[in-house]
């Protein structure tokens, strides 16, 4: 059977658009989750995929109680019957589904259609019954529809996880797909602002990505003729700045007890060559153990923080990383701050912190963009794993670090230096030995026998001079990062 595609441009997310499909040719029903944290386009993609088969909507309340949950739902009932009148309100979630069935009932003929639960985890408020009663309804009357398809969405990924995918009871192994909605990469964030008619060269759309990540609805806030400079400015610095107070809100809408999650991240963002969880836990005075462990997965699921393990180490090794955007910038530039008001980007651009910020931000992009790395480099087709690498030295010695190593299956491996520059990247005698000394000692540290390939991933390009030839062997720019 085949559908219509939706009128609403939905900018990349080809593989989400290729699950959705499939769900909605599907002969039988279908439980569909997507995860993925605050303003990624999580009901965006919904909405604008099923345009013409969404039948119901519910957005669950945050921190509202059971009676509170119920009366949204018979008002979002209300509106898929486009009734003047509004339905009783449920006593129970058993009830709630009832009245769901029985307005279902008259729309599953012959087309499918689609059921929208947004934010789910909050509709399960302590002693409601909610995921109890939804996985009865599903079990009992929503599975045996087959023109039905039902789609859960939640921002608090590691909830959704724990309790729909991983659910010992009603919902066990009933989601046919999970969806996982990731920010957008460096050509989906440019190709979306082409979409909205802004047009910026790619150093300053590379400048917007390092300072708010590839959320569609920070980047939604960029307007026609402004700088890279004056969104920051605008939207982080003035007064009332979308994201100037959105931080406040953005762990607290996905975690509980969210002051722990804050603390990982805000020791993270100290230290740019990330921490070993040992680390971590020692400088936000945890205690190892379970309760530990499941921050460290939750900011992992919800994408905050990133677990990066070590050429040839093993996962006890790992170091983490905080590999959002949107935090780190915040929380160097933005809290705590003194100096604040229009014009205070200007100047903050002008200085040595933006420096140091601007190359670790630099990293961890290219970090989110390997594939596109490796096809720059021609080896798309080459098994690679990419990884870090450091060495802390005993007395006497000398340590070093490298940030991304591409260790490929043909016996070569890409040593990768990332510098972040508003022209062409230049080494002198002290980088070039810099550069020398790093390769020494990983080769006699690791004593690999692969070939080494040192290569230069910047904005602009390296200039050619004799520093670069016989040392360097191969260099991706940052036009690469946007294929």
């Amino acid at each position: 059977m085949s559908t219509t595609m939706p009128a609403t441009t939905i900018i990349g997310r080809d593989a989400e658009k290729k699950i959705l499909k499939e769900m909605l040719d599907s002969r039988e029903a279908e439980l569909i989750a997507i995860l993925g944290r605050r303003r990624v386009g999580k009901t965006f993609l919904v909405r604008g995929y099923y345009e013409q088969q969404l039948v119901f909507e519910c957005t669950g309340l945050h921190e509202a109680g059971l009676a509170d949950q119920l009366l949204n739902f018979s008002k979002a009932l209300q509106q898929a019957m486009q009734s003047v009148i509004p339905p009783a309100t449920p006593d129970t979630w058993i009830q709630a589904f009832s009245f769901l069935s029985n307005f279902l009932q008259t729309k599953i003929k012959t087309q499918p259609v689609v059921v929208l639960f947004d934010e789910f985890p909050w509709m399960h408020t302590p002693r409601s019954g909610f995921l109890t009663a939804f996985g009865h309804w599903w079990n009992t009357w929503a599975s045996r529809q087959p023109q039905l398809k039902v789609v859960i969405c939640g921002s608090a990924a590691s909830w959704m996880i724990e309790n729909v995918l991983h659910n010992r009871g009603g919902l066990h192994n009933r989601v046919s797909r999970t969806i996982r909605l990731l920010p957008f990469s460096l050509e989906e964030s440019e190709t979306y602002l082409l979409s909205r008619g802004i047009r910026l060269d790619r150093y300053q759309v590379l400048q917007l990505y390092m300072a708010m990540g590839g959320i569609p609805q920070y980047l939604k806030q960029v307007n026609k003729g402004e700088s890279a400079n004056q969104v920051i400015d605008k939207l982080f610095f003035k007064k009332d700045g979308m994201l100037k107070t959105e931080f406040n809100v953005l762990y607290r809408s996905l975690f509980n007890n969210a002051s722990h999650h804050e603390s990982i991240v805000r020791q993270l963002a100290k230290k740019a060559g990330g921490m070993s969880r040992t680390e971590v836990i020692a400088a936000c005075g945890f205690t190892t153990g379970g309760t530990t462990t499941r921050l460290f997965e939750e900011l992992e699921q919800s994408g905050f923080i990133t677990q990066y393990i070590p050429f040839e180490k093993a996962a006890r090794d790992a170091i983490y990383k905080l590999s959002d955007e949107y935090s780190l910038f915040y929380l160097k530039f933005v809290d705590r701050a003194r100096a604040m008001g229009a014009g205070t980007w200007h100047k903050i651009a002008a200085g040595s912190s933006y420096n140091s910020w601007s190359g670790y931000a630099f990293e961890a992009i290219c970090q989110k963009h390997v594939p596109q790395i490796k096809k720059a480099l021609g080896i798309s087709g080459v098994y690679t794993e990419a990884s870090g690498w450091r060495y802390t030295p005993k007395p006497g010695e000398t340590g070093t670090q490298i940030d991304l190593l591409l260790d490929r299956q043909d016996h070569c491996i890409n040593l990768c230096e990332m510098k972040f520059s508003d022209k062409a990247f230049v080494i002198d005698k002290k980088y070039a030995s810099e550069l020398d000394r790093k390769v020494a000692v990983f080769q006699e540290r690791t004593r690999t026998r692969k070939t080494i390939f040192p290569t230069m991933i910047t904005t602009y390009g390296t200039k050619q001079n004799i520093y670069y030839t016989g040392r360097i062997i191969s260099e991706v720019t940052m036009e690469a990062l946007f294929a």
